[in-house]
């Protein structure tokens, strides 16, 4: 670690529109899998803390729910999970996808005006990759003309490109400050936080429609039970009895395949063997429901 007088040390929340591949960007800047990923809309239900330790700076990440209109309590929860983060950072990330043009969706808009004067807003435009130059060009230059943004970063998450020059422009706007968190750790979250977002990860990708949407993941316990092997026993929560049918599956299949696919990465992710116990249960209106979302985790006191 560089000499305390110039170390850099500072939080930095990545915003957008749900599916414009926030998590993809922040899981690639940390080189490692921190939050989930899947192709589907308002996966991130809260914000996720990632942390990137250098010889030069820490930077502590906020990966946080898409901005969206509310349709549910729960939704409510996320987009104050959001907001909260904008008010933590000291730079914000607005990522958006260069196939959406020079539009800044009024939803993201309407969050950064009150940061305009008092935080580092950078726009930054992923999956650059996927357009010729000459069509990226003129989107650049048209964000170049809002006052609202310092720099403006084109980059593709997925492969890699000019995130070690996002990085740069980031820990030259961080403060002076010592590390908040010790330099071997990559989050704050426990373990079975991870564990419980690696099951809800592999109901989004297995099922449509409403279904993923209606499903949370709760651990009921976590635990070794022996040398090298951890039991973990979870609860999927569904709104309706029609909802546990589909993801029990006839004969109990479609729920042993969510399972066998969870442990594998659960056990890539922890560095043990699995023992994965799924059950699914029926809690009506959940999203709805203040004492469930506080239960559950998806409230800004966490």
């Amino acid at each position: 670690m560089e000499n305390q007088s110039t170390y850099k040390a500072g939080y930095v929340a990545i915003v957008g529109e749900p599916n414009v591949g926030k998590s993809t960007l922040m899981n690639a800047l940390l080189q490692q899998k921190i939050s989930i990923v899947t192709s589907k809309p308002q996966t991130t239900r809260q914000r996720v803390l990632g942390i990137l330790s250098r010889d030069d700076a820490q930077i502590i990440f906020l990966d946080t729910p898409g901005l969206l209109k509310p349709k549910y309590l729960l939704h409510e929860k996320m987009v104050q999970s959001a907001e909260m983060a904008l008010e933590d950072a000291d730079v914000i990330l607005v990522l958006i996808e260069i196939s959406s043009g020079a539009d800044l969706p009024q939803v993201v808009e309407q969050r950064l005006e009150k940061f305009s004067k008092t935080k580092h807003i950078f726009l930054v435009i992923n999956k650059v990759d996927t357009v010729d130059r000459n069509e990226a060009l003129p989107i650049i230059e048209a964000f170049a003309q809002r006052r609202i943004f310092q720099n403006i970063i084109p980059i593709s998450a997925l492969k890699n490109e000019n995130l070690e020059g996002l990085l740069r422009i980031i820990i030259d706007k961080l403060p002076v400050h010592p590390p908040f968190y010790p330099l071997d750790i990559a989050s704050e979250q426990p373990e079975k936080f991870f564990v419980a977002e690696l099951i809800r990860e592999r109901i989004f990708e297995q099922f449509h429609e409403e279904i993923p949407y209606s499903t949370a993941v709760e651990i009921i316990e976590y635990k070794e039970r022996e040398a090298g092997k951890t039991y973990i026993n979870a609860d999927v929560i569904v709104e309706r009895d029609s909802q546990k049918g589909i993801i029990i599956g006839r004969g109990g299949t479609a729920l042993k395949r969510v399972g066998q696919r969870a442990r594998v990465e659960i056990e890539s992710f922890i560095g043990s063997q699995v023992y994965l116990d799924l059950h699914v249960k029926v809690r009506e209106n959940w999203r709805e429901k203040e004492s469930l979302l506080k239960k559950l985790g998806y409230t800004t006191e966490n």
